[in-house]
């Protein structure tokens, strides 16, 4: 990262509350204040934490920029139980029932335990860490910033106990992955799973693989930044579980059949769908979708935002221009000022409740 932050990672372990564990990382500055607000990430599917840290580095510059009033106290970014790092800890774990389906609430479950301290946390992102104090979230003010999967996951947490939904100021998604089913069923219901069934997964090195992804048309949107961050943290060296016989280059880390088993959650986007108008009610909530109708058609988009949810009960709405489906990785400064504006709505919204007390 650009900015001057610190970070360190680390393994949650809920065992044997759950079986899943999680990946974590923390970016702080010397600087921040318990004061400031907890932003909380989470990523799409096909995606890790890390995938994040080009859309923080333009958000806190924005802010300093801006000379704006708005503090942190720290940032976390939080991996999928079979993404990133937190794919190859739990990588036997994950054939026991996880897949041909592998459900959106699996996250949610486990950026829960994370945040509710129901488990052990280590130092690193490999088993076998120093074990250190489990986070306590209780005193802070979270900010919860998803994408896609990971919007719908993030409301999913607010629904297991005990309860954490009163600890967020806000929920901000970016394009969450939810539409009527009807819609769903014509479209991303099947064209992303088989997508993902017949992608690459194997490049002889890391900078072979960066250097085929960005000669392909769909890899050139991307910020390059978040490029060569997918290579680097996306990407595992052979052999795995799924190619035991292979024994050179390098494929990714949330493996071809785990991504595909999450596009099938079918219930994920469903279900939030029904229930979005519910979780306005309970959290502010922004909505902000890319303008580019790529993978979530248009009219979609319209539906959750005018009549899912209804535009009254959202704190903000609208659209990311020149950002398609995949915003962080097409636009993370444009991604990064949709939320700084929504943090800015936020503080007003605040100070107006304290004017009225």
């Amino acid at each position: 990262m650009s900015s001057p932050l610190l970070s360190e990672t680390y393994v949650f372990d809920p065992r044997p509350y759950y079986p899943l564990l999680s990946t974590v990382k923390r970016y702080r500055n010397p600087s921040w204040t318990e004061e400031g607000l907890t932003l909380i990430f989470a990523h799409g599917t096909g995606f890790h934490k890390e995938q994040w840290e080009p859309t923080i580095d333009d958000l806190l510059d924005i802010i300093h920029q801006q000379h704006a009033e708005i503090k942190i106290r720290e940032i976390w970014s939080i991996d999928a139980p079979n993404h990133g790092d937190a794919a190859l800890i739990n990588e036997k774990t994950l054939q026991w029932g996880y897949e041909p389906v592998f459900r959106w609430e699996e996250y949610g479950r486990s950026m829960h335990a994370f945040l509710t301290g129901r488990g052990r946390t280590s130092l690193g992102s490999k088993l076998g860490g120093k074990i250190v104090n489990n986070f306590d979230f209780t005193s802070h003010t979270l900010v919860g910033i998803g994408h896609s999967m990971g919007a719908i996951s993030l409301l999913f947490a607010l629904d297991f106990a005990p309860s954490i939904e009163n600890r967020f100021a806000s929920i901000f998604l970016v394009e969450p992955m939810t539409m009527d089913p009807v819609v769903g069923s014509k479209g991303p219901a099947k064209k992303l799973p088989a997508g993902s069934e017949a992608r690459k997964d194997i490049w002889p090195s890391q900078e072979e693989a960066y250097q085929m992804l960005k000669a392909r048309k769909t890899w050139q949107r991307w910020d390059d930044r978040v490029l060569k961050i997918f290579v680097e943290s996306g990407l595992r060296p052979l052999p795995t579980l799924d190619y035991p016989d292979i024994k050179d280059g390098v494929t990714l880390r949330c493996t071809r059949k785990q991504e595909t088993a999450s596009y099938r959650d079918s219930h994920g986007w469903v279900s939030i769908y029904r229930g979005i108008r519910n979780y306005a009610s309970r959290v502010r909530l922004h909505i902000y979708y890319g303008a580019i109708h790529d993978y979530v058609p248009g009219e979609a988009k319209t539906d959750v935002i005018h009549n899912a949810a209804g535009p009254e009960n959202l704190a903000s709405y609208g659209y990311i221009e020149g950002a398609g489906h995949t915003a962080p990785q097409h636009s993370p400064r444009g991604v990064a000022e949709k939320i700084y504006e929504s943090l800015q709505a936020d503080a007003k919204a605040r100070g107006e409740r304290i004017a009225k007390l």
